[in-house]
């Protein structure tokens, strides 16, 4: 497995789109790697349709998509069909699905849910996101169960948000997106963070330590 923080290891695969080599493939890009438990079945098939129509989303963040489930690739290519269609969508998959049957990479990844296995007894892969950036760093990680789809919008504004505080001095709050209001990290002294952000609104707490602090001046 993998911690937030440390550098996302190297890997090659077999992929819908042809092989893959994962830093390669990666470039200078963000990416989110993510799982699904299995081709042909519901709720992946929904997931998947998301992310399709949100291609143009992502594209705009500089992010490059690619999914992975335990399914081999004639799988991948006939299911795909089947999720251009619910997509309202023509042609292929725009983005690569790995094909890992052996579980190789899944198992290395902390991506299998114990509690959801195939027709033949095996595990199969949980709803695993994961966020890595042009470093090759993992910088956010997320773990659904089987039964529960993903809402990918709040990955893209967790994306807004990893892209916004890697570059500012800034924090975002519960339920922030885009334009609303982000915090003035706390390692900045009021000094600094009167110089940043000059305009920036402190509210006053009772314990009297000046630690929230908001300000819209990271554009």
């Amino acid at each position: 497995m993998v911690n937030l923080g440390e550098v996302f290891p190297n890997f090659e695969a077999k992929s819908s789109a042809g092989d893959i080599k994962f830093y390669e493939w990666l470039a200078d890009s963000w990416a989110i790697l993510f799982s699904h438990p299995a081709d042909y079945t519901p709720v992946c098939t929904t997931e998947i349709a998301a992310v399709i129509q949100r291609k143009e989303e992502f594209e705009k963040r500089g992010v490059k998509l690619i999914a992975l489930s335990c399914d081999n690739l004639k799988s991948h290519k006939g299911w795909g069909k089947d999720v251009m269609q619910f997509a309202g969508c023509t042609g292929e998959v725009p983005f690569p699905i790995i094909a890992d049957p052996e579980r190789d990479l899944a198992v290395k990844f902390g991506m299998i849910d114990p509690d959801e296995k195939d027709a033949a007894g095996m595990p199969l892969t949980a709803r695993c996101v994961f966020i890595i950036g042009p470093d090759k760093k993992l910088k956010l990680s997320i773990l659904y169960p089987a039964t529960t789809g993903r809402n990918f919008d709040e990955i893209i504004r967790v994306i807004d948000s990893l892209q916004l505080t890697a570059t500012k001095k800034v924090a975002t709050p519960v339920d922030w997106t885009p334009g609303k209001e982000a915090m003035v990290v706390p390692s900045l002294s009021p000094e600094e963070a009167t110089k940043i952000f000059p305009n920036h609104r402190k509210v006053d707490v009772p314990s009297g330590k000046g630690y929230l602090r908001f300000t819209t001046e990271y554009k």
